[in-house]
């Protein structure tokens, strides 16, 4: 059934295999543009690492043409991306750090000893002290 599916996509005309083939390229493109700026931010700083990954894929032909015509706007692009995602990476982080402090609180309310909430919560005696203090 599936091959069913997929058979009229790629049968109906070059036209629109082209059109399909070219977005699947494109696609894994930006994804090996973005994995790289990822990559590269663990070595240095933000700026450099989409500088770093613009002139590599320009010169391995990756989103060559775009790059090129496109240079600053990708630069500016990718970077407040890159920030964005960082900063809603944080928020979940502390959202998550937060859910952790009120459990931990509530479950010493109801009488829970601080080495089984340890063993529970997989926490070193350093963590439950900082929970136990920002609650």
């Amino acid at each position: 059934a599936e091959s069913r599916c997929f058979y009229p996509l790629f049968t109906k005309g070059r036209e629109k295999n082209k059109e399909i083939k070219e977005a699947c390229r494109t696609l894994r493109e930006y994804a090996e543009y973005t994995d790289r700026i990822r990559r590269y931010t663990k070595e240095m700083n933000l700026n450099e690492a989409v500088e770093r990954a613009i002139q590599e894929c320009i010169r391995e032909g990756i989103l060559k043409d775009f790059l090129e015509k496109h240079r600053t706007e990708a630069k500016t692009m990718s970077i407040f991306e890159y920030d964005q995602e960082k900063h809603m990476r944080m928020e979940r982080e502390e959202a998550m750090e937060d859910e952790r402090n009120r459990i931990v609180q509530k479950l010493l309310c109801h009488g829970m000893s601080e080495e089984e909430l340890m063993t529970a919560l997989d926490l070193s005696r350093e963590e439950l002290e900082k929970c136990k203090e920002k609650n």
